[in-house]
């Protein structure tokens, strides 16, 4: 990619591959300006020449100019300098490897521990081609137990003739001599021998110096570095020994510029400082010849500020600090976690063209529109490419400038100018060219990705189109807040508004709201009908719902799919009346078939006389876009698999579930404004005939009422409030509105209307009853063991009733315990979050349909084994497994022989045709025959008979739109001869096969 106003004549080359490793003092030295040898910064007021702030590292003024480069402040990317160690020191990040290096090659001679030569030691290294961790790792284990350098005796014994060792024995032969064992303490590596096998010549337990260490790595051969996984040519084991430091550039740390005072340097300058004290003051007692300990205590003094300038949390070791106490932030530190240089500024990182604020509910927007503040849009701009069809356009935005909405803030020319339209003195004088780019003010529907943290699955960042609106909050559609997981207690969002048309075409094509309304994690709708609208949608379909001449033009005005047709009203006489089905019948796009239940729908109505009339008008049978009974809850416009938003996402198409999501909330929002919706105490009242039910529970024998409770407590209390519950909700009024609210589903369940009405229940503590808390008591409020309901936390009040004092305590327990849990719930779970994220997320779909990785490993041949998008399946039932074998052969078997039945089921003329067909028979037995052997294979498939299929279409609805579409009468005999359908299937079965062939793997492929 061209870099913008950079003159670039480098040559460009394709990256083959990123080799990894360490820098050599060599290295170190020729990719530097030169040595710092001052600690002094500056010198007569400017930057010293060899000092920290050396003018050759890079620029840290507006005005100065690099010395190196000649490049400015944006054009300079500023340059390395080195401090080379008057003596060697350990490098920090690197001390453990440096062990394990250590117990791996003999401490006198620099040998490997381990024999090369040997079959082990061979297969290992041939395991082990390719990947160097590993082959340390293994050779690591093999050499951690040795104590002797092997060799040393054949070595001494074999020789050549004129009594020199051969080659090969020099190669693989040590020295024989005993091996320390190593160990670190803080940033020390002590060396120490065995008693008896110490010798005399030197302490048994010693300090080994960086020195030391350095002299035992330079000895290492190249081959012996391979085995240890070390590439000889990017890595030594000497470089891991710190020589010669580099001094980051300028730009890696700036000073801090404080008004009316002095600079303020960098922690990483205040450390290299005090290295270059201490070194330079090593170098001096070392040239006057101070005394051993003294150089020892500069040694140990340099090593400290070392270690802390590459990592200032040691365990053991005190942190290095500034004059204030403050501990200084390291290299490791500003890299590592959250808040460092890799996820707090490369892989995630704050952004332009973002926009946040508190957000608010707009039921009369549609679900992929955001109201956005106009002050907002005045602030955020999209960079239009000036074209001839275009320019008049633009020109008027720029004329009226920036204070203006709308309006534009910048003109951008061919050239790369910026002209900023705030301060421009004359900004209509301003004419556009073809090529220019007008930065103008966000409007009316641009697209924007809208985001709402935490960003826990796809649909938390989602397309919307713009709608300038007034006031200061950003607008929404109360249904896509269940995706956002919003609410609108002070939640805020972020929004993005696209830079690039190519953006913008993928947002729009990919992310929009639409397009999310179903989600591939569970099949089903993600976002549906909820709050307000869903109590009313059910109010408004109840059977008892009519609506009169000027409510029902009202609500036609309201609709915009409306085909301006008036339905006939469902009573005349006395005066005309429409239903509440009828208006939803009118908002329902398209011809769907769809079959649900209500949530009161009793289970015993689905087979018997009930089975397609419920008497409570429980069951919802739309057919051909017409709702013919039921009530509509949560059930059939909520987020469930196969409701009616599902099947018209799946059936019509995106756009248009969209506008139906948006055409429900339109109208039954404008006929809930006339009929009314609220809650008063009178609705958490139950009536008289419920509250004599309290004395139920009779006690067992030998015990009091308590203690019967008591003993039966757990085992009560965990269907006590369901059955209250459901008590009190049978109690409470068909007009009820807090029934009315959780029988739609919109807010409330069982637990709620009874712990308002009835009583709140056994609060709980870590699964269990609430335990002593002081002294054989829970509370001061109770005697000593007492073991009674009150006292174990049995809260007997409801809301309606208040609590007690002691109650509310239990109550704020349970509580309690609820928020911490979430509390460390949200931790556990974002970081299981992020880990699979991370080990996931180069997995991708290729364009060979297979699943693979970033270095191309095969993950899965298909996605998900079928290479279905599931977004788009739906889980089926297969009728043919089930059945017991007499019943199937009934329900699936043609019998050709029984001509009453083959009469009732077909037209005379088809009778005929299969009574004259000689082929017919052979073709109904091998049809059967099939369909056995299908069935055979279900059942050994899903051998419980009761899984759910995964398919694309959806079969019955596909059979049972097909008849609504030719208008099939069922009762009628069909004029489909079944030859003709058991041809289709043949046909649809083969056309069905991916990958053509006669052998099984190919017919398997489907």
């Amino acid at each position: 990619m061209a870099l913008v106003g950079v003159d670039f004549r480098a040559p460009l080359r394709i990256v083959k591959r990123v080799q990894f490793g360490i820098l050599s003092p060599d290295e170190i030295k020729r990719m530097s300006i030169g040595e710092i040898e001052f600690s002094e910064i500056y010198e007569n007021g400017k930057p010293k020449l060899g000092g920290l702030m050396d003018p050759r590292q890079g620029v840290v003024d507006r005005r100065g100019r690099c010395m190196t480069c000649a490049g400015s402040l944006t054009d300079c990317p500023g340059h390395f300098a080195h401090i080379e160690l008057a003596k060697p020191v350990f490098h920090i990040g690197f001390l453990s490897k440096t062990l394990k290096l250590l117990r791996c090659v003999c401490f006198y001679c620099s040998r490997l521990m381990v024999d090369k030569d040997s079959p082990r030691v061979k297969e290992l290294l041939k395991k082990t081609a390719g990947n160097a961790r590993r082959r340390l790792t293994v050779i690591y284990e093999i050499c951690k137990s040795k104590t002797v350098c092997e060799g040393g005796d054949e070595l001494h014994t074999i020789g050549g003739e004129d009594g020199e060792e051969s080659e090969r024995e020099v190669k693989s032969g040590g020295c024989g001599r005993y091996q320390p064992s190593y160990k670190r303490v803080g940033i020390d590596i002590i060396a120490e021998w065995k008693k008896h096998i110490n010798e005399d010549t030197q302490e048994r337990k010693i300090i080994l110096t960086a020195e030391r260490a350095l002299e035992i790595f330079k000895s290492i051969s190249d081959s012996d570095c391979l085995i240890l996984g070390m590439d000889p040519r990017y890595a030594r084991p000497d470089w891991m020994i710190a020589q010669v430091i580099p001094v980051p550039p300028l730009a890696v740390r700036p000073a801090v510029v404080t008004f009316g005072s002095a600079r303020n340097q960098d922690d990483l300058t205040h450390k290299l400082s005090d290295i270059v004290k201490t070194n330079n003051q090593l170098k001096r007692n070392e040239a006057n010849g101070a005394a051993a300990h003294v150089l020892a205590e500069d040694i140990k003094l340099l090593q400290y500020h070392v270690a802390t300038l590459i990592d200032n949390s040691i365990p053991g070791l005190p942190a290095a600090t500034q004059k204030g106490g403050r501990p200084l932030k390291s290299i490791k530190q500003r890299l590592k976690g959250k808040e460092g240089r890799i996820r707090g500024n490369l892989m995630g990182k704050r952004v332009d063209f973002s926009a946040r604020t508190v957000i608010t509910p707009d039921p009369n927007l549609p679900i992929d529109t955001v109201g956005v503040p106009r002050t907002i849009a005045q602030n955020m701009t999209f960079p239009e490419i000036v074209t001839p069809f275009n320019i008049d356009k633009l020109q008027e935005l720029v004329n009226r400038g920036d204070s203006q909405y709308p309006g534009a803030k910048y003109i951008i020319r061919e050239n790369g100018a910026r002209v900023d339209l705030r301060y421009h003195p004359r900004a209509a004088d301003l004419h556009l060219q073809p090529g220019y780019r007008v930065e103008r003010h966000m409007k009316d529907g641009d697209i924007i990705v809208f985001n709402r943290q935490p960003t826990l699955h796809k649909m938390s960042m989602m397309g919307h189109k713009v709608k300038i609106l007034p006031w200061s909050t950003f607008r929404l559609n109360l249904s896509v807040t269940t995706p956002y997981n919003a609410d609108f207690d002070g939640d805020e969002m972020n929004l993005h508004l696209p830079q690039s048309l190519e953006t913008k075409a993928e947002v729009s094509e990919i992310a929009m709201v639409p397009r999310q309304l179903i989600t591939p994690q569970a099949n089903k709708p993600v976002m549906g009908i909820v709050q307000d609208t869903l109590t009313a949608v059910r109010m408004m379909t109840k059977r008892d719902v009519f609506i009169e001449l000027p409510r029902m033009m009202d609500l036609l005005m309201q609709m915009p799919n409306w085909d301006g047709k008036v339905p006939q009203p469902a009573i005349l006489k006395p005066k005309p009346l429409w239903t509440g089905k009828q208006v939803f019948t009118l908002i329902i796009p398209g011809n769907v078939n769809v079959l649900r239940t209500h949530s009161t729908h009793p289970d015993d109505e689905d087979n018997g006389p009930y089975k397609w009339i419920s008497p409570g008008d429980t069951k919802v049978i739309i057919e051909h876009g017409e709702l013919l009974s039921g009530i509509i809850c949560s059930r059939t416009v909520g987020r469930s698999a196969g409701n009616l938003l599902h099947v018209v996402t799946l059936e019509l198409g995106w756009e248009v579930a969209a506008h139906f999501y948006s055409h429900i909330q339109t109208v039954v929002n404008a006929w809930l404004l006339a009929e009314g919706h609220t809650i008063g105490i009178g609705d958490t009242i139950a009536d008289q005939a419920t509250y004599p039910h309290n004395d139920e529970l009779e006690p067992t024998p030998g015990n009091t009422l308590r203690q019967t409770f008591e003993n039966m407590v757990n085992r009560i209390l965990n269907d006590a409030r369901d059955r209250t519950g459901g008590s009190a909700q049978r109690s409470l009024s068909e007009y009820n509105n807090f029934k009315a609210m959780v029988v739609a589903g919109s807010k409330g369940s069982k637990i709620n209307i009874s712990q308002v009405i009835a009583c709140v229940g056994q609060q709980n503590v870590e699964g269990k009853r609430i335990p002593f808390g002081f002294r054989h008591r829970t509370l001061p409020h109770f005697i000593k063991d007492d073991y009674g309901p009150e006292s174990k936390g049995f809260v007997e009040n409801s809301y309606l009733a208040g609590l007690t004092p002691s109650e509310f305590f239990f109550h704020a327990m349970g509580g309690r315990e609820g928020l911490i849990d979430t509390a460390v719930k949200t931790a556990e779970t974002g970081y299981i979050q992020r880990r699979l994220i991370k080990a996931m997320e180069s997995v991708m779909v290729s364009y060979d349909g297979t699943v693979r990785n970033s270095l191309g490993q095969l993950v899965q041949l298909r996605y998900g084994e079928d290479g279905l998008d599931g977004m788009w399946v739906e889980n089926q039932s297969m009728p043919s497994m089930k059945p017991t074998n007499a019943l199937f052969e009934k329900e699936f078997k043609l019998d050709l022989s029984d001509e009453k039945s083959l009469r009732k089921m077909y037209t005379e003329n088809v009778v005929r045709e299969l009574q004259g067909s000689a082929e017919a028979l052979k073709e109904v037995e091998a049809e059967w025959a099939q369909l056995e052997e299908d069935r055979r294979l279900l059942r050994k498939i899903f051998p419980k008979g009761d899984a759910k299929i995964v398919l694309p279409c959806n079969l019955q609805r596909m059979i049972w739109n097909a008849q609504k579409i030719f208008r099939v009468e069922l009762r009628k005999p069909t004029d489909l001869n079944p030859l003709r359908v058991i041809e289709g299937v043949n046909e649809l079965s083969k056309k069905l096969v991916i990958v053509s062939g006669e052998d099984r793997i190919s017919k398997q492929v489907l």
